[in-house]
């Protein structure tokens, strides 16, 4: 359908089929309009795998790829374009049109609970990934969603705090993601946050919806609400909210209609935002399919291996003291240790959280890639899980729904479930079943492992009662746990113990019941076998007579979420007890961690090595086998600075907020912005990780040293691997302006690139730079601004590890792009006049005698006007009068 169509379509539609087309119909669909042949399409979570209408948990499967500071730890945008075609795929194959993904917000602090999900502290490496993801996504006719647009960089009060933002760090820092989605990659769709933006809510923001992503960005695709994220009726509409979700809608309808009709909102701006949908509608393709689309659990190879490659390349190497790749001539006997070990963590909760097809262990990858040539040992040595893990069953267990609250009567359906976590959001139910009132029945068998006395539990969205073997074992039936089931702190479980032998049968049996209109209806089964003896001592043990130990480490979905944040920097329980213990007994100890975001590691000094692999996707254990064995040499880099301590965290005294503000104090100088100011070593800096290879940086050559705003300069640096291995190296190029009118950091990422060198191989890597690689916001003038004078560039292997550097020299300034107003009067000082083109032309034929004093004079450049006047006369009330109306006509 081309544009003029949905144009003619819109002119059929009456008041009210325009207004329903601005909210959801349901929890993941739009409103068709029948009459029209106008179709509904459907949207689907999430960023690392397209979930389809199931829940967190169950439905149908689907190919979980690594989650997004995994992707950003490539530093690969060729790679990420090809995961986003393929998530592109993965949305088709559940029938729906929209992805709910990327989402680019800024790693402003280590604790928040979402990073697993986001990219980096990096603005630049955020829009690369962003645009190569969404240009993948999007390259299969489904839409792409960036989000959330703006400033929610914590989940702390995340529905109601304003986020305290200066201009300037908002352009330069937290835009830029989303400002290269819409100009690069041309995103289709945008999600506003939950949260406000100095004081207005970011889904009725005019600022942000309005004057700078369609008036200046040019941006023609849809903004949509977060869930529940809407908050105003008319307010959101002339703001540019173009859609309410999730539906049937509680602010839109027949509010909206009365808005129109008392004249709060004009029927012309219905019409854009009505047009905005019907041309997403287009974009997708909908109004050319012919018929229903099921959804399907398609496990396709070559997505298989793309997880698995993507895996192996986000890993990223933090310390090797040449005891990795392993190899059989120095390795016989294998430790494998940890609480990570025998469960595959692959993803954080929330909105990224799916049933994936399969997750591969890291002792299972291990154990498939060494065979018979190497002998394992395992053990636990200390839990991870906040609560009690849900057991896998052998066999599928029968899950029996009722229409009614007590489980009477015959079910009204039955399936087959092997999973003993069953989450129900927006009703999402079969159709049978009445999502008002409910109850559900989970039973099945399964075998113990070990004797002695297991720990059972039962948590839910509702009430529940678990019984084994016809006992009741925990009941959170008789008076239910008030805490939330999905975001809260753990404490909704309530236990229960069964002892037994192994291999005696424990038939499980699971009573629900939802509440009446539950948002959330869940229910979660938690089991623990018995620990027998103190499993750190045997850990240490197994790992004393093995020739190589691996400790596997880290949180997990569990303390990683959408929905609330981490108390510390700290591995939880004892973990960190047991790294120690096993590195005393082995010194070839390796640590293999899995976390979303920093940790601190007491233990570093140590261990021999450690491995950082992230949630790397249901390929997890093959991948990371892939870099331990050295069967692919590790090239990730940190996409994050790691603090020694939590309060070296440039957010740390302005974090989380209070008093429903959180200040972004730091402004610009987040991440190693802030520890290159500051002269604070991190643990470890922004773009770390080692590699099996060797890789030297020479011959640094710009094709211009001098150059004007509108002209560029190619990098040219050749790149040689002189080790034995095979591998990737990351080029970093950083600019550093010598000397400026504003405080700046002291290098800021401008460009990257990774080359695939053999040993012995010599590559001629390029970066090029422009006119915004030497930009800053100048948030008096409300512009883009270049400086004439000296910049420095700096090639590195990570933002500590610069190995080359240039000098170039801007030939003029520059200012573009921006609202453009200022703010001049007679109290501004005279250096920043003149900093304005305009102000300084003025000076120059009628007012010389200002450019001198305002460039230094008896008083200083900080000297105003007034101040002038004040201290040395000069000025008559009619030549003060005649600049003041100067100044107020160049900030109009």
């Amino acid at each position: 359908m081309m544009a003029s169509n949905i144009q003619h379509l819109l002119e059929q539609m009456t008041l009210e089929e325009k207004i329903s087309l601005l909210a959801g119909a349901s929890a993941w669909r739009t409103v068709p309009i029948e009459r029209l042949g106008i179709p509904a399409i459907k949207v689907t979570d999430g960023p690392n795998g397209a979930r389809g209408d199931s829940s967190f948990a169950g439905g149908l499967p689907s190919a979980a790829f690594p989650v997004g500071v995994a992707l950003a730890a490539t530093w690969n945008t060729d790679l990420i374009e090809k995961i986003g075609n393929a998530l592109g795929e993965e949305v088709k194959s559940k029938a729906a049109h929209v992805l709910l993904a990327p989402t680019v917000n800024i790693h402003r602090s280590p604790l928040n609970g979402r990073n697993f999900e986001c990219y980096s502290e990096d603005p630049f490496l955020a829009a690369r990934i962003a645009v190569a993801y969404v240009k993948g996504v999007q390259s299969q006719g489904v839409g792409a969603t960036i989000k959330h647009f703006i400033g929610n960089e914590s989940e702390f009060e995340r529905m109601t705090i304003s986020s305290e933002i200066g201009e300037r760090a908002l352009r330069e820092i937290y835009l830029p993601p989303f400002r290269a989605a819409v100009r690069e990659a041309k995103v289709w769709a945008i999600m506003s946050s939950y949260n406000s933006l100095n004081g207005v809510h970011c889904s009725a923001n005019a600022y942000t919806l309005q004057q700078i992503l369609r008036d200046e960005w040019g941006f023609d695709g849809i903004v949509m609400s977060d869930w529940f994220g809407t908050r105003t009726t008319g307010q959101a509409v002339n703001a540019g909210l173009d859609l309410e979700m999730p539906g049937p809608t509680h602010w839109r309808g027949e509010s909206l209609l009365r808005a129109v009709q008392a004249g709060e909102v004009t029927e012309e701006k219905i019409n854009e935002r009505a047009l905005n949908i019907l041309r997403l509608i287009e974009r997708v393709g909908a109004f050319e399919e012919t018929a229903p689309r099921e959804e399907q659990a398609n496990d396709r190879p070559e997505h298989r291996a793309l997880i698995r490659r993507a895996g192996a390349e986000s890993a990223v190497l933090l310390k090797n003291e040449a005891v990795l790749p392993i190899r059989p001539e120095k390795v016989k006997t294998i430790a494998i240790i940890g609480p990570n070990a025998k469960t595959a963590q692959i993803m954080g909760a929330g909105s990224a959280q799916f049933q994936p097809h399969y997750a591969v262990s890291p002792f299972e990858g291990i154990q498939a890639r060494a065979g018979d040539t190497y002998s394992l040992e395992y053990a636990l040595g200390c839990t991870n899980f906040r609560r009690l893990p849900v057991p896998k069953p052998e066999q599928a267990y029968t899950l029996a729904y009722f229409n009614n609250a007590d489980l009477t009567g015959e079910p009204v359906v039955s399936e087959s479930t092997r999973s003993l976590e069953q989450m129900w959001m927006f009703g999402n139910l079969p159709a049978e079943v009445n999502p008002n009132e409910f109850s559900a029945r989970l039973s099945g068998e399964m075998i113990a492992g070990i004797s002695g006395t297991h720990r059972f539990s039962v948590a839910c969205g509702g009430k529940a009662r678990l019984y084994v073997n016809s006992r009741l074992v925990a009941d959170n039936w008789t008076d239910p746990n008030k805490e939330p089931f999905l975001f809260g702190s753990g404490s909704d479980e309530v236990f229960g113990t069964v002892t037994c032998q192994a291999g005696d049968k424990l038939a499980i049996r699971v009573e629900f019941s939802s509440p009446a209109g539950q948002f959330l209806s869940a229910v979660r089964v938690g089991y623990q076998e018995p620990i027998v003896g103190d499993p750190i001592a045997q850990a240490a043990a197994i790992a004393g007579a093995a020739d190589i130990a691996l400790v596997f480490v880290g949180l997990s979905s569990e303390w990683e979420s959408e929905g609330y944040d981490r108390p510390d920097l700290e591995l939880v329980k004892e973990q960190n007890a047991l790294v120690s213990a096993v590195a005393a007994a082995n010194p070839a100890t390796v640590v293999v961690l899995q976390t979303g975001s920093p940790v601190t590691m007491p233990w570093f000094g140590e261990v021999a090595a450690v491995l950082q692999a992230w949630y790397p996707g249901q390929e997890c254990g093959n991948a990371i086998a892939d870099v331990l064995f050295g069967d692919v040499s590790p090239s990730g880099k940190l996409p994050q600075t790691y603090p020694v301590r939590l309060e070296d965290n440039p957010a740390y005294l302005n974090y989380p907020g209070d008093n429903d503000r959180v200040f972004y104090g730091e402004g610009i100088f987040v991440g190693y912005r802030y520890y290159d100011r500051k002269k604070i070593a991190p643990a470890l800096p922004f773009g770390h990780g080692l590699s099996y290879g060797v890789f030297s940086y020479s011959d640094l050559r710009l094709s211009r040293a001098a150059l004007t705003p509108d002209q560029s300069t190619t990098l040219s640096i050749a790149v040689t691997n002189s080790g034995d291995f095979r591998g990737q190296e990351v080029v970093q190029v950083y600019v550093r302006d010598v000397k400026s009118s504003v405080l700046r950091p002291e290098k800021e990422l401008k460009g990257f690139a990774k080359v695939d060198l053999a040993p012995g191989e010599t590559k001629t890597v390029e970066i090029v730079l422009d006119r915004e690689s030497f930009a800053f916001y100048h948030d008096g003038q409300q512009r883009w601004m270049v400086e004439a004078g000296e910049f420095e560039v700096l090639v590195g292997s990570s933002s500590a590890d610069i190995r080359l550097r240039a000098s170039l020299t801007m030939l003029e300034a520059a200012a573009f792009e921006g609202r453009g107003h200022t703010h001049y009067h007679l109290d501004t000082p005279l250096v920043k006049l003149l900093q304005d083109d305009r102000v300084r032309k003025v000076f120059e034929t009628h007012m010389p005698d200002l450019l001198t004093k305002g460039s230094g004079g008896a008083f200083g450049g900080d000297m105003s006007i007034n101040g002038l006047k004040a201290m040395s006369g000069g000025f008559s009330d009619e030549q003060l009068a005649g600049i003041g109306r100067l100044l107020e006509h160049i900030s109009d």
